[in-house]
């Protein structure tokens, strides 16, 4: 059986879409990173559920089908704030904070609904290659990618898989392409173009290096408030995160859990989904011994 499509109310009211799989006592909601949408989990998704949790893949404001906000909010406190009202519908449902699974912009809000917003507010949290402090000349790379069609788009799926092949020289190019497409928007005038908000790239968030600062300084001070458990996991050839930021957010979280995966860049679940979710099963089926026991 598939996912069912579910949807919750973001801090606007803005709408926001997930999938749902499985069932279970200890909800888990997945976030992506910016630019993704809810499918970049499905396979992580299905096994997380084959454990018994209900998991909620979800597409971020701006991302996927959920809302563009009018707003145009994007900076990272509003994708934490959505992430609370998200929690508090979540808990409501199921009796249980839940568990935060979140990729790059994903960790972020993560880091800070629980560290900044609503202390308490989640089980545990699983950073998927995020870090306070990150590589700037890597974000400069991905930000270089996600704007470069922005405007113009691409005459058809397979234009896309091109240039995705050209950013990830090392990924292998898929012959099904039907995943590609759920991240792709068809308009009136026949280009696909990705299927998030251009707003969300051209907020002052991206373009202003004193708030890239001021952000990451109150990241640094979110992490720092984290007590629930925490694992990171990083891609060894990350291009955002370096082992220096590693230890970094171990002194801050000393009792945060990290692994390290091979073979993988700063798209984990794509590039080793198996190891990943393997990660991510070992980490939530030793919570629940934990809390057995405790």
């Amino acid at each position: 059986m598939g996912p069912k499509r579910v949807e919750f109310q973001g801090a606007e009211k803005n709408g926001l879409v997930a999938d749902r799989y499985g069932v279970g006592d200890l909800p888990v909601i997945m976030l992506h990173g910016g630019g993704q949408t809810r499918h970049s989990w499905d396979g992580a998704a299905r096994r997380i559920a084959d454990l018994g949790h209900p998991v909620y893949s979800l597409d971020q404001r701006g991302h996927g089908e959920s809302d563009w906000v009018a707003s145009g909010n994007y900076a990272f406190d509003d994708f934490a704030r959505d992430l609370v009202a998200v929690t508090s519908q979540v808990e409501a449902l199921h009796k249980a904070n839940p568990v935060v699974v979140g990729a790059s912009l994903g960790g972020f809000a993560g880091m800070l609904a629980e560290g900044q917003e609503n202390r308490g507010g989640l089980s545990a949290l699983v950073l998927v290659d995020i870090t306070p402090r990150i590589d700037m000349g890597g974000v400069a790379k991905i930000l270089g990618f996600m704007g470069d069609r922005v405007d113009d788009g691409f005459a058809d799926v397979e234009e896309a898989a091109d240039a995705i092949a050209r950013y990830l020289p090392n990924r292998s190019r898929p012959k099904d392409l039907s995943g590609l497409s759920k991240n792709l928007r068809l308009h009136a005038d026949g280009r696909y173009r990705w299927h998030w908000d251009p707003a969300f790239l051209k907020s002052k968030h991206h373009q202003d290096e004193d708030r890239a600062v001021e952000s990451q300084e109150r990241m640094l001070a979110a992490a720092g408030n984290l007590s629930v458990p925490v694992l990171l996991i990083r891609g060894q050839n990350s291009e955002l995160v370096s082992m220096d930021h590693v230890r970094e957010f171990q002194a801050l979280v000393p009792h945060s859990k990290f692994t390290d995966i091979r073979d993988a860049g700063h798209m984990v679940a794509g590039d080793r989904n198996d190891v990943f979710a393997g990660a991510v099963e070992d980490f939530l089926i030793a919570l629940k011994t934990d809390a057995a026991m405790a």
